[in-house]
């Protein structure tokens, strides 16, 4: 009986531990290594926003002014003197 109780006391004790543990690995990850994380994440979007208005500037292109860019590949498959197929419905 008398190591039951110590067995129990033990387990009791380890499971506190590893609960400890954990709690102040996780409060430690949170406080210094994702702050760390994100602000690698938000300088990349940055850049990458920086380099799309640079790339917007030198196109000329506006804000709001839309343009239209064909796909090649797509216009050659089709012949020009066919025309766009367009489904309908009979209505009676």
């Amino acid at each position: 009986m008398n190591l039951f109780v110590t067995l129990y006391i033990v387990n009791f004790f380890r499971t506190l531990i590893i609960i400890a543990i954990v709690y102040f690995a996780i409060r430690l990850f949170t406080r210094y290594v994702l702050p760390m994380i994100l602000e690698n994440k938000i300088k990349d979007m940055q850049q990458k926003m920086q380099e799309q208005q640079k790339q917007q500037r030198r196109t000329g292109n506006q804000e709001g002014e839309v343009t239209i860019e064909y796909d090649q590949k797509r216009n050659n498959i089709r012949n020009r003197d066919e025309g766009e197929y367009v489904d309908f419905e009979e209505v009676e």
